[in-house]
């Protein structure tokens, strides 16, 4: 045995000197004899990118130049700026959001300002990425803009300090109807843990009937961290998740540390299809303890454990190493990027594949896709016009008239977008192009398509148009019959101009679904219990259809009908 896996050891090693050989010559030889210059570097980084792009999305190389964005996505958003954000837009520059208690917002710089220039240089068709370098900067040098705002008249110079710009992982608390407590958690980076921990603190000050965490759209982050948020609800001790991998020196298993702060007050994590990685681990933590409601709908499915790797000249490399398990052993990894397709494409886990698992009191859990909510909220989508007007910015720019013309708003929670504003949302919409094609115009569209094709559109021509222009007249109506969906859009946009992101979020809480359904669910204790102790319907969480259709037929197979 100790033969062979010498002679294995030794076979990896003349398999990898073989292969950056072969890559090294290849380079070699298309750098000095390909007929045009090369642009090495990028030449380097495509290869790298090809041969990482068949193991999974999360593998990555990062070389120096892009180093500081990683940091700024992975690790932590703090970086010197003016705090604003900004996108082009027909070759100009503008503000698209503004953070509160920075030097963009002290100096009155506001979404829908247009910048013309930074320190002398001109914006005019720049791009994002080269607008936001001359933005960044040391904390503490002055930059000088020019900012137009409404579109008209000469800009006016506006002198800044940068500062030191840290976008919190928090983004909201605060209490809620139902004397509820409520964490909006964006990501996991540097913090999270201490951020949460000092929302729940103070939280508590209101002694609150429970906690609602907010994990919608959290794409995750630093899996310690999710460990430590989880502790805060959980006693010391207790396994959160492990992470198993090939190499057995980096398999390891997380347990709290901590005494909890809130061990026994009723919670509710909310999740969508956007939260993954370590927002799953939290939601299937305290789901696999019976420890927290989960509410919402399925979330994404990552379960892979990454790693970074310094390479030489400051660039490096994140690896996949281990895949985690939550408490209860499973799995939630929904995609399979091992065994792929002939042409290259992935697969979900199949059904057949799933596993059932049990939670600390006995609840069915499964693994392969995800965390399944205990109670399932259907989540709503926005009608074509409304994406229309979302996409054309004439949300936004309505919202920036709004602001120019109205000094001040009350609270956000309360503010009514009434139907007179409505009217003049309307009357703003007339010169503008909104164009958008439903799903019926779009088979309608194949249909005429497909009887050109086959020679018969000739002899349908006049139902076609008929049926076309039926269609172009119920689309004047949009505007009315989808009313109530764009007024909440426009509040939300509107409040965030008075109150930034704190305003957005609290002009949204009387739409919000999974919001209004957690508060329910914790309003009522019995309900609770039965949830967490696996009553009735309960008992069984996200089994897949495909594994209940095949358990039926072996059922009949073996004479159980």
């Amino acid at each position: 045995m100790l033969a062979l896996a010498t002679w294995s050891f030794k076979d990896d090693l003349f398999q990898i000197s073989k292969n950056l050989d072969v890559f090294a010559s290849v380079y070699k030889e298309v750098n000095i004899n390909y007929v045009d210059d090369i642009n090495s570097e990028k030449l380097i980084k495509t290869g790298v990118d090809a041969m990482l792009d068949g193991l999974d999305p999360y593998t990555e190389f990062v070389p120096e130049s892009e180093i500081e964005e990683y940091k700024l996505h992975y690790v932590s958003t703090q970086y010197g700026g003016i705090g604003a954000g900004i996108f082009a837009r027909n070759g100009k520059v503008y503000v698209s959001d503004v953070f509160d208690g920075f030097p963009a917002q002290k100096a009155d710089i506001r979404p829908g300002d247009e910048l013309v220039k930074i320190n002398d240089i001109v914006l005019e068709g720049k791009n994002n990425d080269q607008v936001g370098v001359l933005l960044k900067g040391s904390k503490g040098a002055t930059i000088k803009l020019s900012v137009r705002r409404g579109g008209v008249g000469q800009p006016v110079e506006k002198t800044l300090v940068r500062d030191e710009i840290k976008q919190p992982n928090v983004s909201y608390y605060g209490m809620v109807s139902g004397n509820m407590g409520y964490i909006k958690l964006d990501r996991f980076l540097e913090n999270s843990g201490d951020e949460v921990t000092h929302a729940l603190t103070e939280l508590k000050k209101n002694n609150p009937n429970g906690i609602i965490l907010d994990l919608r759209s959290n794409g995750g982050g630093i899996l310690l961290e999710a460990v430590k948020i989880v502790n805060l609800f959980v006693p010391k001790d207790v396994e959160i998740v492990s992470q198993i991998g090939k190499i057995k020196d980096k398999n390891f298993t997380y347990r709290t540390q901590n005494t909890p702060i809130e061990p026994n007050l009723p919670l509710v994590v909310l999740v969508n299809s956007h939260s993954a990685s370590a927002s799953e681990i939290v939601a299937g933590s305290l789901q696999d303890l019976d420890r927290a409601v989960i509410i919402g709908q399925r979330s994404y499915g990552k379960g892979l454990v990454q790693q970074t790797f310094n390479l030489p000249y400051n660039s490096l490399v994140k690896i996949t190493i281990a895949k985690y398990y939550v408490p209860s052993g499973r799995c939630i990894q929904a995609i399979d990027y091992t065994h792929r397709k002939d042409d290259g494409t992935v697969l979900k886990v199949a059904d057949s594949l799933i596993h059932e698992f049990k939670t600390k009191d006995g609840r069915s859990v499964y693994d392969g896709s995800g965390i399944y909510p205990d109670i399932f909220v259907k989540q709503d989508h926005f009608a074509n016009v409304t994406e229309a007007l979302v996409g054309k910015l004439l949300i936004f720019d309505y919202a920036t008239r709004y602001r120019d013309t109205h000094p001040a708003l009350n609270d956000p929670r309360t503010f009514n977008f009434n139907d007179a504003d409505y009217a003049d949302f309307v009357k703003f919409l007339d010169d503008k192009n909104y164009t958008y094609n439903t799903a019926s115009e779009k088979l309608l569209g194949d249909l005429k398509t497909e009887a050109t094709k086959e020679k018969e559109f000739t002899a349908i021509q006049t139902e076609y148009d008929a049926l076309k222009a039926k269609m172009e007249a119920s689309k004047k109506n949009d505007l009315q019959l989808h009313k109530d969906e764009i007024k909440e859009v426009l509040e939300n946009e509107i409040a965030s101009r008075y109150y930034f992101e704190k305003g957005r979020y609290e002009a949204n809480f009387k739409y919000d679904k999974e919001l209004a359904q957690a508060v329910k669910v914790m309003q009522d204790k019995e309900m609770v219990a039965s949830i967490l102790k696996g009553d009735g319907t309960y008992k069984v969480i996200g089994r897949p259809v495909l594994a209940m259709a095949g358990k039926k037929l072996s059922d009949e197979d073996n004479g159980n009908k």
